[in-house]
């Protein structure tokens, strides 16, 4: 149980150090931008290029380091040189003077941090038994996201004075969690490296990434890709909520751009103060069966939302769907690692989740833009309501399959 603490306490410092710098990148860097361009468009183009390297390169690093064998194991190589580059590049940021430089640092450092995030994320799977997997993820998304208010705390302390200096802050951190975590962690040690170690045959390379989309897609145990369904529906209804939300305010609330964007905020605590119960609930009645009805919660919650029609009620209903929400949020990634057919693809199917994700991400919102145009504003949270109850209709189908294969 000890060991269980420690080791969950290094994978949150580890993902909260690297959440740090995105957040604050996310922060900070499109003013960096807008003294070169006066395009919005633009910058949201070079901001969003982040997302977009991530969609191909963290399955890739992820099935990588499952193939990795060394004695320091599979992950800890690649963080160990990975996150001071990050680093470096991160410090870089503020003192380039040209458009040009200032996207290729951006790029270099969105195409680190983008090895570096699965990575991290994959240690909870390698250490950590199924059972309480969901303990582990609870507290590293709270450790994740505190790092909105780090950030948001430099860019108000000290930004304004000190604007280059800001930026050697979330690198220091990075730096320091760096050695932490070079001089307590070798996941050589970790049951799932030993296991996927005790897989290995002699001359054998490992699985290429093409053979474990292959293996996923044609296998007749239908449960993962389901899975992945319903991350990739419920990460559309996710992200809608939250990006079309000001508009939203604006449009259907008539409230001001200013009390929009402030819509959502009361959700952020919601969701962290339910994380942590979401994962304890999942061991005591079953993972699936507790994101069923989070996602079913969520929706509930946005309809009550369209329903009542008030900035009073719009807050309220996010915060009861945010807490629902944590119960995907908490448990999806889990139930992947749990039905991976073996340890030695615990790092790629940490990478497809998150693409998985990221398209949701990306489709979503324009999804449900698109039903605004159809039918207005108005009906903007019965719509994504709509998105996430079908999320639910499939994950009670792979529930249905569970109980058939268990």
């Amino acid at each position: 149980m000890a060991e269980t603490r420690k080791i969950t306490f290094f994978i949150a410092l580890t993902l909260f150090a690297q959440e740090a710098t995105w957040n604050f990148y996310d922060n900070q860097v499109p003013a960096l931008l807008r003294d070169h361009v006066a395009s919005a468009a633009l910058v949201g183009v070079l901001m969003g290029m982040d997302n977009l390297l991530g969609i191909f390169v963290q399955p890739w690093i992820g099935n990588r380091s499952d193939n990795t064998r060394t004695r320091w194991g599979r992950r800890i190589p690649y963080l160990a040189v990975g996150m001071p580059i990050a680093a470096l590049l991160f410090l870089l940021l503020p003192w380039t003077t040209s458009l040009v430089t200032l996207v290729v640092v951006m790029v270099g450092y969105a195409l680190v941090m983008n090895t570096m995030r699965p990575l991290a994320e994959a240690l909870t799977p390698d250490f950590i038994t199924p059972d309480r997997r969901g303990r582990t993820n609870a507290i590293v998304k709270i450790a994740t996201s505190l790092t909105i208010i780090v950030a948001s705390l430099i860019s108000l302390f000290v930004v304004d004075d000190h604007p280059r200096a800001a930026f050697a802050i979330p690198a220091a951190i990075l730096l320091t969690v760096t050695l932490v975590l070079i001089a307590r962690v070798r996941d050589n040690e970790s049951p799932a490296y030993l296991a996927a170690v005790a897989e290995d045959t002699p001359g054998d390379a490992g699985s290429p990434l093409r053979r474990v989309v292959v293996e996923l897609v044609t296998s007749r145990d239908r449960r993962r890709v389901l899975l992945l369904i319903t991350v990739f529906l419920f990460g559309g209804a996710w992200f809608a909520s939250r990006s079309l939300m000001t508009p939203y305010g604006m449009e259907a609330l008539d409230l001001t751009r200013g009390e929009a964007g402030g819509l959502t905020l009361p959700s952020g605590v919601a969701f962290l103060l339910a994380a942590y119960p979401a994962a304890l609930a999942a061991e005591r009645f079953g993972r699936f069966r507790v994101i069923a009805a989070g996602m079913a919660v969520f929706a509930a919650a946005l309809v009550a939302g369209a329903v009542t029609q008030s900035a009073t009620g719009t807050v309220v209903a996010l915060c009861v769907g945010a807490a629902g929400a944590s119960c995907f949020s908490i448990n999806a990634a889990v139930a992947l690692w749990n039905l991976a057919p073996s340890s030695r693809m615990l790092g790629a199917y940490t990478g497809l989740y998150a693409v998985t994700w990221y398209l949701g991400g990306f489709a979503g919102p324009a999804l449900i833009g698109g039903a605004v145009d159809l039918f207005g504003w108005r009906w903007m949270l019965l719509d994504t309501a709509v998105l996430a109850t079908l999320a639910v209709l499939v994950v009670l189908r792979l529930s249905r399959l569970q109980k058939v294969l268990a």
